[in-house]
């Protein structure tokens, strides 16, 4: 870890390291994962390229054993994105799938580890999935539902707070703060997490009253009621609101040397460094003697500011109330510990900005010899720092805009500095506590300095303030928040994918899976993190070189299931795999292929209809595939369309192509999924997946939902209004348990999906509302159901890997088709197929770049009118392509 290289590397960055380290080695915690994106690049340290760094072991059990081999906390890097580039935060947001696919793989894998290890043979689930910060929370919300694991968010710092401070500088438009921040992809993240989160962390009360309350997604007035009428068991119609939970952040005092608040007389620095009465100078920490190198009187009292170099972290308006105030000049320094640069000119431009004005100021005001601003400090150098201030009578400072916690007041209190700080936000809860300090106004330079010369003038306070910080400071212990924060979880509802694991589709599928647990050590799954399809594999490919070094027992196992592998091969080649296809089964036959095509065409006519282009397409896909035909036996096909099954069926019949040449039948927009020769009645019908049914309902409120939208989408006005003509009718043929369904009469009236959602949240309403079928149907699906999520379901329940899925579609359609192209799947684009589809309807800001990524090798394109020749070659080179 590089702390403090940037704004993406501060405390932020320390908490959940922190955190995980605390966690694990509490009492019935076995593994924590931190998972953070892989990085092999000159730019940053090498440790940024390995798949696995071990964190701590975990505790031992009560008759003082070591817990498992597996157990303790990992950091735990996916590949997403470049792999040779440090990106910033801000341009993370288009590889966000990429990552939630890599991430999935690696639960997968450990979940069957640690079912070997721990459960008995049965896959090991996390307990919660635990987002920080706006994209991990979209990342979590986005494997919780894949999962159907619990979701708690901690969100740190607020895009809509951040904003709405931004627009008060007025430095920046609207537009520009989106242009540098991507700030409204942010806020959707957010708004995302807040839809999917059983419970939301935060630092203060401040943060779920002030800034949490900003967001569409909670309110604090309905959370009430919701939880009121919740605990009477009273119907809340599909209406929902997190939990929120005021748990400060830990510290880990290892390194705070314990002191006495002894009377202490002036010049203690002096005794400490020596060289005052003659003696030779006492050996002192490193980096004493590169802050004390800038001072002309180091051993008056520090003002202590450590933050980067951020604008909203306000170190310029501190800088202005010390030069100004010539009571403070005289009586104290000023030590500003700014992160650590090489070359401010390859800084950041907001970082560099605020540098330079630093350096400009500390001239204007002549501060030579006053102020200290070292350039590089490590992190095992901060706690000397707190010390010198300490040794000086000196204080703390944190004056940013706005602060969401303030750990390093925390830190400070601990080393015995009284504090100075911003009243907006956490340190009016940690002032609270601790008592230890004065709040100010951050825009208000007076203020600032009149608490500095407080503080550092009155001795008797400076003690107070000190002694108070000492006496209280054992409420932000890391085993405290750890016991806080696990009571609280163990507060969620408990989920986890609950069908059945032995389910073999044949004796030859059971063997092999019996094999590979059998092989666990040779196969060391659980540090298989790529997700390039060759290489993963949770049924994994058997190596009879491997595998023919064990014992006799073993190597006889190996012989008697490849010998029926070869043998059900050659049976294969005779007949081309139609015995295969043709015979019904208790279980997919998903769950025994490798690649799986999926066609999420959405061509549609101006009355939703399939267009007959569409026809040819899905031949010309099919015979692409039969091409080779070592390939096509591993390879299934699945249909992602916005149609019901029955409309589905029909198109497939009126193309002449049988509804058991696809594996999987993805309809409703991802409301239901359907395997063709598999789950049906006695007289053939379709049976949905139960399991993904059940899977998807998380959240979901039929009833309610249906009144609300009706009401929603009749025109600004005339809600209430029994008699106004509504722009949407119901679609009976569509609509099913978990789809809602209306026909779109009049598009130029209809609300944008943005405006829509932001609706159905404001009133506790958690779905996924859509357009499709070229802007004619509306259709509403639970809020863990879509078309892409449809395919981590698949990956999680058949252990298809989502990096072996093909997904080919047009250059536009349904409003869920940014979320479809973008991930670890391979994605083949046929130009000029779809003419029109429904994105006009979406969303106001155009987030499309922030979503899907711009210079992906995992998608490419080819004419429309591509022959079978051309589609199977495209399908080839797209096989090879990987992150």
């Amino acid at each position: 870890m590089e702390l403090g290289r940037d704004s993406d590397t501060g405390g932020q960055v320390k908490y959940v390291v922190e955190l995980s380290r605390a966690l694990a080695k509490m009492p019935g915690v076995y593994r924590v994962d931190l998972f953070t994106r892989q990085i092999s690049s000159p730019e940053v340290d090498w440790s940024y390229g390995e798949p696995t760094e071990m964190l701590t072991t975990a505790g031992e059990d009560a008759d003082g054993n070591d817990v498992g081999e597996s157990s303790g906390a990992y950091i735990i890097r996916i590949p997403f994105g470049p792999r040779d580039k440090y990106l910033h935060k801000e341009l993370l947001w288009p590889y966000i799938q990429e990552f939630v696919d890599g991430a999935l793989a690696h639960i997968l894998n450990m979940s069957k580890v640690l079912g070997e290890q721990i459960g008995g043979g049965r896959p090991v689930w996390p307990y919660v999935i635990h987002g920080h910060y706006a994209d991990a929370g979209d990342s979590a919300a986005l494997l919780s539902g894949a999962l159907n694991v619990p979701m708690v968010l901690t969100g740190h710092s607020l895009g809509r707070n951040k904003l709405e401070q931004l627009l008060k500088q007025g430095r920046q438009s609207k537009e520009d703060i989106n242009s540098t921040y991507k700030i409204m992809r942010r806020i959707e993240g957010e708004e995302l997490s807040l839809d999917a989160a059983e419970l939301v962390i935060t630092s203060t009360k401040q943060e779920i009253d002030e800034q949490w309350g900003l967001y569409d997604g909670f309110d604090v007035k309905l959370e009430k009621v919701l939880r009121a009428r919740a605990r009477r068991g009273v119907d809340c119609h599909g209406r929902y609101m997190p939990r929120m939970a005021v748990i400060p952040p830990g510290m880990d005092f290892s390194s705070v040397v314990v002191q006495e608040d002894a009377p202490e007389v002036d010049g203690e620095l002096a005794s400490l460094i020596g060289g005052t009465d003659g003696s030779s100078p006492k050996a002192i920490p490193a980096i004493w003697s590169e802050v004390m190198r800038f001072l002309t009187n180091p051993h008056k009292p520090m003002i202590l500011a450590l933050s980067r170099p951020d604008p909203k972290k306000n170190i310029t308006t501190l800088l202005k109330a010390f030069g100004e105030c010539r009571p403070l000049r005289e009586l104290a320094n000023l030590t500003l510990i700014m992160g650590n640069r090489d070359d401010i000119d390859e800084m950041s431009g907001g970082n560099a900005s605020v540098l330079i004005t630093v350096l400009k100021l500390i001239d204007k005001y002549d501060l030579y010899g006053l102020v200290a601003y070292p350039k590089h400090h490590k992190q095992n150098d901060v706690p000397d720092i707190y010390r010198l201030a300490a040794k000086t009578k000196g204080v703390f400072i944190n004056p940013a805009l706005v602060e969401p916690f303030g750990l390093t007041l925390i830190e400070a209190a601990a080393h015995g500095l009284p504090m100075v700080a911003t009243k907006n936000g956490g340190p009016v809860d940690i002032q609270r506590a601790l008592n230890n300090g004065l709040l100010v106004d951050p825009h208000d330079q007076q203020a600032i300095a009149d608490a500095l010369l407080k503080l550092v003038s009155e001795k008797n306070l400076w003690h107070e303030c000190r002694k108070n910080g000492w006496k209280n400071i054992h409420l932000y212990s890391w085993p405290e928040h750890c016991r806080t924060y696990l009571t609280r979880v163990a507060a969620c509802r408990m989920r986890h994918p609950q069908w059945q694991t032995d389910t073999p589709g044949d004796e030859i599928t059971a063997e092999e899976s019996s094999l590979n647990d059998s092989l666990k050590d040779v196969q060391d799954m659980s540090l298989r993190l790529s997700v390039d399809g060759d290489k993963y594999s949770i049924n994994g490919v058997l190596d009879p070189v491997s595998a023919s070094s064990g014992d006799p027992e073993l190597q006889d196992q190996v012989k008697r299931v490849l010998s029926k592998i070869n043998k059900t091969e050659t049976n294969s080649k005779d007949t081309e795999g139609a015995k295969l296809e043709n015979v019904a089964s208790k279980y997919p036959i998903l769950r025994r292929r490798r690649r799986l095509i999926v066609v999420s065409l959405d061509c549609y006519d101006s009355k939703g209809v399939p267009e007959k282009k569409m026809v040819q397409i899905v031949q010309e896909i099919l015979k692409a595939v039969r091409l080779d035909t070592q390939t096509a036996r591993v390879t299934g096909f699945a249909i992602s369309t916005a149609m019901p099954v029955s409309e589905t069926i029909e198109f497939l019949k009126s193309a002449k192509i049988q509804v058991n040449d696809f594996d999987a039948l993805i309809c409703s927009s991802g409301g239901e999924v359907y395997y063709p020769g598999t789950y049906t009645e006695e007289d053939g019908k379709l049976l949905p997946d139960p399991d993904y049914a059940s899977h998807i309902a998380y959240r979901w409120g039929y009833d309610g939902l249906k009144k609300t939208i009706w009401k929603l989408m009749k025109p600004e006005g005339e809600e209430k209004s029994s008699c106004s003509p509504s722009p949407i009718e119901e679609d009976v043929k569509s609509s099913n348990a978990h789809c809602v369904a209306y026909f779109v009469k009049d598009p130029s009236k209809a609300k944008r999906v943005d405006d829509l959602r932001q609706n159905l949240r404001m009133r506790g309403l958690r779905c996924h509302p859509m357009y499709c079928r070229n802007s004619t149907r509306l259709q509403v699906v639970p809020l863990l159901a879509s078309r892409a999520q449809a395919l981590r379901y698949l990956f999680v329940r058949w252990r298809l890997n989502v990096a072996n899925m093909f997904v080919i579609a047009g250059e536009t359609g349904d409003t869920d088709y940014e979320e479809l192209i973008s991930g670890a799947h391979k994605t083949l684009i046929l130009k000029g197929v779809v003419t029109k589809g429904s994105e006009g309807l979406l969303r106001t800001t155009n987030l499309r770049d922030d979503i899907i990524p711009a210079d992906s090798p995992l998608i490419t394109s080819i004419k429309g009118g591509a022959t079978a020749d051309e589609i199977a070659n495209a399908l080839q080179k797209l096989s090879k392509a990987s992150l």
